[in-house]
């Protein structure tokens, strides 16, 4: 079983173009607890409670775990507290907030207002001013609704030390990021690649942050690369 973890104010329908180009394999992918189908089942939750959702759904195993973004790091904890279950984990481009060289606007404080915040984000991370105001009403109100998600996990994930000692990964690892993303989500594949024995380093020309959406047939071949990585 291949899972697929989306990242912080998305919906695991982000990844259904990459899906589509894994038909030959069983791939899940879901709404992380405060988002989508599942804001309503349980409270948005920190960096452990997004781990015991995906170990729950992994089960008796195996399965190879894929994360985006913040989905990298839920992968990550998965695969260091589970590692009998989950055989091999890819992450492409965790926030590392925590890291001294990690730029200090992006580990500051959480706006009050979720919404707002939402908002703000999504424009932030879109890298395109209109693109906000190119989206339905509809989408936006969804986005605007998973705001209350987006500021639990970033506000746990920025107010503690390190959650995980990834140099204690004792599975198969490979970490991705794209040509044209930011220094410091570029660096944060650098470094776990660096901290991670037998780890893989994987670069997809031409993508920025949101490669699973404008590459998704390299995202998808990176998926492979994690799998056939599985013990």
């Amino acid at each position: 079983m291949v899972i697929l973890v989306h990242g912080s104010l998305a919906h695991g329908s982000t990844f259904s173009r990459v899906v589509r180009r894994l038909p030959d394999l069983p791939v899940v992918s879901y709404d992380r607890r405060g988002y989508g189908m599942s804001r309503e089942s349980r409270p948005a939750g920190v960096l452990a409670d997004h781990v015991a959702d995906l170990l729950e759904l992994v089960g008796d195993g195996p399965a190879a775990v894929i994360g985006h973004s913040y989905g990298g790091d839920v992968a990550l904890g998965a695969a260091l507290e589970a590692p009998a279950v989950v055989v091999a984990v890819g992450a492409y481009e965790p926030p590392l907030p925590w890291e001294q060289w990690w730029p200090s606007r992006t580990r500051g404080g959480v706006e009050e207002d979720p919404a707002r915040y939402a908002e703000g984000f999504f424009r932030r991370m879109a890298g395109d001013p209109g693109a906000w105001d190119r989206l339905s009403e509809r989408a936006r109100a969804t986005l605007r609704a998973d705001g209350p998600a987006l500021v639990a996990e970033l506000t746990s994930l920025r107010s503690s030390p390190s959650p995980f000692e990834v140099r204690d990964l004792a599975v198969p690892a490979v970490f991705a990021r794209g040509n044209d993303s930011r220094w410091h989500h570029r660096r944060a594949a650098e470094e776990l690649h660096r901290l991670v024995p037998d780890s893989e380093l994987v670069d997809i020309p031409f993508a920025a942050h949101g490669a699973h959406l404008s590459h998704p047939a390299a995202f998808a071949d990176f998926v492979r690369k994690v799998r056939q990585r599985a013990r």
